[in-house]
């Protein structure tokens, strides 16, 4: 049944579409840049920058000490293939995969209702659905755990007032009492299981087994569907080996460092390295704002339930199945990025032990059941966070130099050599990058930076089979102090702090500038302003807890 707007909605309604609009105007001109032959000049020069860099760093002459030299050599090869195979999905992502088989498909996807008496029935959510000119059902599931019911309402009422009939349900893993009445006074449907056995995949799991629709579609609760999303997405199933449509996520909370930079970081993955994995049959699930073929998933035993990357782990299976997948650039939905170092840390952490899990127990490049290109884009995909360890051998470098003299690179060498070969590398990726998206976020940077620990935990977790734990409960008694998800970083930043006055002081004492002492600084700043966005969380937590008048006794032994 249709849902009856309450107040205020058409407000929030015209928010969400307004964020729709700009979001399609940015990926409009990306797209249009994507398919410029400047994008492939541009790219050519960042490749043969690369490899001039490479030249550089293994030519024998150049070798310094062997400690930092081995630490460059492992970190930038890391850097530089993984930027080499991104050079080469960003140069495959102007494929468009809406062909006229799409097209002819979408005109005649909603079946027109029959006139009664001189009354048409205007409801766009009742307008039937139709695939091979044959009636097909669609069901929408809506993943909750413990998510305000206020988030809860906005995204359940957008995917109940989508084009085309279809079904809504709640997937609450909250066991919400509350969540349960929000979905009676919305009039859709409400599921609940009796434990979280599998996590969000097993609750999906748990609503497969409980309906029958040939289709399913997944929205996670913060994420606001577009009214068109069913008539943009389900056109494609009429090639039936489309296993599932995968659409960006894009978010309207870009209003803090963290928020931002987390941001920007997934702007980047969807906007040109989704679209080129799309090329080589490789586009993955990303676990929201996706559409599935039942037959297809129930063909490889369900969503994957032993990881909580349960998203890239059923793409795998789909793709070994040799099942196709769809990623389109369309905004069809409007989200939530992290924007607290305590939510961007768990996600970081989340996603990468997924990645390490995938390498260590599936590792792509020995799966015999995918193509070439397929194995290619999953084992780049699931090394990325191994940025976690090179962040971690470049920030060691200075301090090596610092304290013991050692240097990754012959001293004879002139430090104008070293920039032009440094800087034919980075420089080029940031060309790309304003040239693609139209900027670069310094914000991203500093996550990229500061994110070290949680990547190098990540492996751990994956290695050993540990689960995430944190000592931070996040109750209402306390401050759930940003500084309980940093302090690896906060260690470093007082290392760092220290090396750099000794740097300071060599460098006075000897009358000679270190290049060692002036990266150092620069890291010492990204750490530093990484504490101070930390600081002021939790001042803003403290407010906060004022705000709703939690005792003042209750704030007293919280974190600075």
């Amino acid at each position: 049944m249709p849902v009856k707007l309450i107040s205020g909605q058409r407000n929030k309604d015209d928010v969400v579409a307004q964020e729709l609009r700009n979001g399609q105007e940015e990926v409009a001109t990306i797209e249009n840049h994507l398919r410029s032959p400047t994008l492939m000049m541009l790219v050519l020069i960042a490749v043969l920058g690369a490899l001039l860099y490479i030249w550089f760093l293994f030519n024998p002459a150049n070798r310094g000490d062997f400690i930092p030299y081995v630490l460059v050599i492992v970190a930038e090869s890391f850097l530089l293939s993984q930027v080499l195979l991104s050079l080469w999905t960003v140069l495959a992502s102007g494929y468009d995969p809406r062909n006229y088989e799409f097209h002819a498909a979408q005109n005649r996807l909603f079946r027109k209702l029959k006139s009664v008496g001189e009354t048409v029935q205007a409801d766009m959510t009742l307008l039937p659905l139709q695939i091979h000119g044959r009636l097909i059902t669609v069901d929408v599931f809506i993943t909750t755990y413990g998510e305000e019911p206020a988030i809860i309402r906005r995204t359940a009422e957008a995917a109940a007032a989508m084009h085309g009939l279809h079904r809504t349900t709640i997937l609450d893993d909250g066991s919400s009492d509350e969540v349960m009445k929000l979905a009676e006074e919305l009039q859709i449907g409400y599921i609940r299981r009796n434990s979280n056995v599998g996590a969000k995949a097993g609750n999906i799991n748990a609503a497969l087994a409980k309906t029958n629709s040939e289709f399913f579609v997944i929205f996670d609760a913060d994420f606001v569907p577009s009214k068109r999303f069913l008539f943009e997405t389900l056109p494609f199933f009429e090639n039936n080996n489309i296993a599932f449509v995968q659409t960006p996520q894009h978010y309207d909370n870009l209003n803090s460092t963290i928020s931002r930079g987390a941001g920007y970081m997934q702007h980047v993955f969807y906007a040109l390295i989704q679209p080129g994995k799309n090329r080589f049959n490789a586009a993955f699930c990303v676990g929201t704002n996706v559409v599935f073929r039942r037959s297809a998933v129930m063909d490889v035993g369900g969503m994957y339930q032993q990881s909580k990357s349960e998203d890239i782990w059923t793409s795998i299976k789909l793709h070994e199945k040799g099942y196709k997948s769809v990623y389109i650039p369309n905004i069809l939905a409007v989200g939530k990025t992290p924007d607290t170092i305590k939510a961007y840390t768990k996600q970081q952490l989340r996603w990468a032990t997924g990645g390490f899990e995938i390498l260590f127990h599936a590792n792509p490049l020995r799966n015999k059941n995918l193509t070439v290109d397929q194995k290619i884009q999953y084992f780049s995909t699931v090394t990325y966070y191994f940025n976690g360890v090179a962040a971690l051998f470049l920030l060691l470098l200075p301090p090596l130099q610092i304290f013991l003299n050692l240097t990754p690179v012959n001293l004879h060498i002139p430090v104008f050599t070293w920039a032009l070969f440094y800087s034919g590398f980075y420089l080029m990726q940031i060309f790309v990058a304003f040239y693609t998206m139209g900027g670069f976020r310094l914000q991203t940077l500093l996550l990229a930076n500061a994110s070290f620990p949680i990547y190098i935990k990540a492996m751990w977790n994956a290695l050993f089979h540990r689960e995430q734990a944190w000592r931070a409960t996040g109750s209402i008694h306390k401050l759930d102090s940003a500084f309980n998800y940093i302090i690896p970083q906060v260690l470093f930043f007082i290392f760092l702090l220290g090396t750099s006055m000794v740097g300071i002081w060599k460098s006075v004492y000897t009358s000679q500038f270190s290049l060692s002492l002036f990266w150092n600084t620069v890291n010492v700043i990204v750490l530093g302003t990484f504490i101070f966005i930390a600081v002021r969380e939790n001042h803003q937590q403290k407010r906060a807890l004022r705000a709703t008048d939690v005792p003042g006794k209750l704030l007293q032994g919280a974190h600075a």
